[in-house]
């Protein structure tokens, strides 16, 4: 029996996959850049990681496939992909002995013109199917990440890749993908993680489309937006990122005064204490962006990578944690952080500003701002609020910055982002601690007694 163990990014929504190949080696399938999971786990098993895998160029992280390689990792990658680093490159058919097994790679262009799924096999036995992108759960991954002129072409290839190839594979096969509840690279799908070819081909909406030109229609009508570093990170890829080793950077503690000229000289202020914090005081023009798991996703999608990022935190908050986020998806020009937090900055008699924050739905009041994605604004609003995606803001801030907002999102904390994106533009803004669940409790409770 081969033992899979998943690795689960939720910020990323990356699943990725560590395989025992039965001679005391194994395998990962799609690893990010902070590869020190899979080689705690593989120690703990006693495997030693001779391969990594991957299904295509990444446009939502960067690939730790070459961390991977400095302790003897080979690569196995689309050979299309033209990747610019030591790898082994394979092509559909193509098999590869792995330990007591066997890896055939099958061409599935869609999400990526790249894009190969690997089928291991014992002897002649399909035991899993690595996905990558061509089969998800409940769905596929996007086909318009290279190209608004490739989308359609590549959804094309997608369904004729689905029905061809993935659909020929015994129903009962296990089905690995890297994309799943959280990524922005998937279509909509399901919060599971892994799934099999039957279930697939019995549930998976997009699989029930009479026929080609549904197919696109459905999965095209899906895209929504995602964010805008994906744009630059395949090419990140394929020439190959730094290879940090066991030697990551460290936050330099920056005083007062050196974090006020960086500032001036075009450095970017990232505040990532909880939202509480910011509200209570933070430094005119910072960006609030609280350091959670879905912190790098909306760095890299209101920041520009090449700017130098200064950062305020909360004593007790995670600094490796907070380096290896902006690692994985390719910044690296970190220029450390305001030593001693906002107690230094206060003691110096610095200014600071504050942002109203509440936790009372009744508190609401018109305009109402909601800045969460398309699809979770159409599944529940506010019947008065306006909505405007949080990745729209930093456009749109000069021409809102007039109105009193009060931001709201799922909890608050891109709400507080977007409120912080006001403030920067001359706004006043509020921030709504809650989500509309929390508005619809209180307008219920409100009827029931009559209020």
């Amino acid at each position: 029996m081969v033992t899979i163990t998943p690795v689960i990014d939720e910020g990323l929504g990356n699943a990725s996959y560590l395989v025992d190949l039965g001679d005391g080696r194994a395998l990962v399938v799609d690893p990010t850049r902070a590869v020190e999971p899979y080689l705690r786990l593989a120690e703990q098993r006693r495997l030693r990681v001779a391969y990594s895998l991957e299904p295509h160029l990444h446009a939502d992280f960067v690939s730790g496939s070459r961390e991977l390689a400095r302790v003897g990792a080979t690569a196995l990658v689309p050979r299309a992909g033209r990747y610019a680093w030591r790898h082994r490159g394979l092509e559909d058919q193509e098999e590869l002995a792995a330990g007591d097994l066997t890896l055939r790679a099958i061409g599935t262009p869609g999400h990526t013109p790249e894009h190969l799924a690997y089928l291991l096999l014992d002897g002649s036995r399909p035991v899993a199917l690595f996905s990558g992108g061509a089969l998800i759960v409940g769905g596929v991954a996007r086909t318009d990440l290279i190209g608004p002129e490739q989308t359609d072409t590549l959804a094309r290839q997608l369904y004729r890749a689905l029905h061809e190839r993935i659909l020929a594979l015994p129903d009962d096969l296990p089905v690995y993908p890297t994309h799943g509840a959280g990524s922005f690279c998937s279509a909509p799908g399901g919060g599971e993680r892994t799934t099999t070819i039957g279930r697939e081909r019995r549930t998976n909406p997009l699989l029930a489309a009479p026929d080609e030109d549904t197919f696109v229609r459905r999965l095209t009508a899906g895209l929504g937006t995602y964010p805008t570093y994906f744009l630059r990170l395949r090419e990140v890829n394929r020439r190959g990122p730094h290879v940090y080793g066991t030697n990551p950077p460290q936050l330099a503690p920056l005083a007062h005064v050196e974090v006020q000229r960086r500032l001036a000289d075009g450095a970017e202020l990232v505040d990532a204490r909880p939202i509480a914090a910011f509200a209570a005081g933070h430094i005119p023009g910072a960006l609030s962006t609280a350091l959670r798991d879905a912190f790098a996703s909306w760095l890299g999608w209101l920041v520009a990578p090449d700017r130098p990022l200064i950062f305020v935190l909360e004593l007790d908050q995670d600094r490796g944690e907070l380096v290896r986020q902006c690692l994985k998806i390719g910044y690296e020009n970190l220029a450390g952080e305001l030593a001693g937090g906002m107690a230094a900055w206060r003691a110096a008699g610095l200014p600071e500003r504050r942002t109203g924050l509440t936790a009372d739905p009744v508190a609401l009041s018109a305009p109402i701002l909601d800045v969460r994605q398309e699809a979770e604004y159409v599944a529940g609003h506010v019947p008065t609020a306006i909505h405007l995606e949080l990745g729209s803001l930093p456009d749109r801030a000069g021409d809102l910055a007039d109105s009193a907002w009060t931001v709201m999102c799922g909890h608050g904390e891109r709400a507080m982002t977007g409120a912080s994106l006001l403030e920067r533009a001359g706004g006043s803004p509020i921030v709504f601690g809650g989500g509309t669940r929390d508005w619809a409790r209180a307008q219920a409770m409100s009827r029931a007694t009559g209020r």
